[in-house]
């Protein structure tokens, strides 16, 4: 019966949508476009009504639904990534909280919940990422000068970029957060600055500083397994690329806080963060979503708006600068799609099987649907101290008003 229900909520949707639902019978819904292929529609409109949030990738994962032959999965995505918010009839919308997944509480970012959380992805295998990413394994947007250019060299643009905004050169105390696999603290090392970087996978801790000593610049670069909340001292500068995603809404102001704490005097912040349209994030926010149960446990992308309250009432900190690139993203998650696919065999030698690549194909697809369609966005962020900033209590920070500073 809910199977039922769900096909029929589905088919309406469908009949609006520029795609080409296939059935096993023969029956097409949809206005053309794209092909999607249902295999097993009873066992997928099982999984959609037990969880909507949840079970649309579950059934890709399972098998119950493909794109069709021809059609590429991202190109499928698109269209429902441009019309999420009209995905389910309004009327329905107030059964939502019957069906949806409160986050569980086990993902929480406390500092054990944030080993946890980072080590179940970031500590999956070295070789499995180095399969997909550039040579430099860069793990974030890359940065396009034109649409064929190689994607290696489009990472060293965002880096540079992020540095120069950062005011990153020789004798910078230079502190990253989310040292990836090395990349950024390398380049900064070799403007002459001096690093500290930060994680909490001990895979790209290993691979980082095999990387780091391999350049030469053990005497620059200090990475460790530390937790954000646990650093101390003063930098000149802090850049931390893609990382406020997996802090999570809870520790925003932590997370803030603490960046605001060890900035010296006179420094810059220079963040690269995936956004999204506020009233999305509310409505979202709270929920249990595919990507946080298969792929990114704990995480939240946050909006620009949640950014701005979380500094003014938080912090000293304020962004004076704001350079976005989605499009960008959308090429570098296709590019690093197409980089899987290429490397599957050497990917499952690594032990994983033929279910893990249908999530990461669609973990990977549906991202490039997101920035694709204009859903997501990406940003790198300047933020400095307010002049005067000693002088700015907690309690002015927290008047009406604070946030449009």
């Amino acid at each position: 019966m809910r199977a039922r229900i769900a096909r029929l909520i589905v088919d309406r949707m469908l009949d609006q949508f520029p795609v080409r639902a296939v059935y096993p019978d023969g029956t097409v819904r949809g206005r053309g476009g794209p092909v999607l292929e249902i295999v097993r529609p009873t066992a997928m409109f099982e999984r959609l009504a037990r969880s909507p949030k949840v079970g649309l990738g579950e059934a890709y994962q399972a098998g119950d639904w493909r794109a069709g032959d021809g059609t590429d999965l991202a190109e499928l995505l698109t269209p429902f990534a441009a019309r999420v918010a009209q995905l389910v009839p309004r009327p329905l919308l107030t059964f939502r909280r019957l069906v949806e997944q409160r986050l569980p509480s086990r993902q929480r970012n406390t500092p054990a919940g944030a080993r946890s959380n980072i080590r179940a992805h970031y500590d999956l295998s070295n070789a499995l990422f180095g399969a997909f990413l550039d040579p430099g394994m860069t793990y974030s947007s890359a940065l396009f000068d034109h649409s064929d250019e190689d994607l290696e060299a489009a990472q060293h643009r965002k880096v540079e970029r992020i540095l120069d905004q950062a005011e990153v050169g020789a004798g910078t105390r230079l502190l990253e957060i989310g040292i990836g696999w090395g990349t950024l603290a390398i380049a900064a090392a070799r403007r002459g600055a001096r690093v500290t970087g930060i994680t909490l996978s001990t895979e790209q801790l290993q691979l980082a500083r095999k990387r780091v000593a391999e350049a030469g610049m053990t005497d620059r670069v200090d990475l460790r397994l530390q937790d954000y909340r646990a650093v101390t001292g003063s930098y000149d500068a802090v850049v931390s690329v893609e990382m406020i995603e997996a802090v999570g809404e809870e520790y925003w102001p932590e997370y803030f806080r603490t960046i605001d704490r060890l900035l010296a005097p006179g420094g810059s912040v220079a963040l690269q963060a995936i956004l999204m349209e506020h009233d999305r994030m509310l409505a979202t926010r709270t929920s249990y979503g595919w990507i946080q149960k298969y792929i990114f446990p704990g995480g939240l992308i946050p909006s620009r708006t949640a950014i701005d309250e979380t500094l003014a009432t938080h912090t000293t900190l304020v962004v004076e600068d704001d350079f976005r690139f989605g499009a960008d993203y959308a090429e570098t998650l296709r590019r690093w799609r197409r980089n899987f696919t290429a490397n599957w065999q050497a990917v499952r030698a690594e032990g994983f099987d033929e279910t893990f690549r249908r999530t990461w194909e669609f973990y990977l697809a549906y991202c490039e649907a997101g920035f694709a369609s204009g859903y997501l966005d990406v940003a790198q962020l300047r933020l400095t101290q307010l002049s005067g900033s000693e002088n700015i209590d907690s309690t002015t920070r927290s008047l009406p008003g604070a946030a449009a500073r």
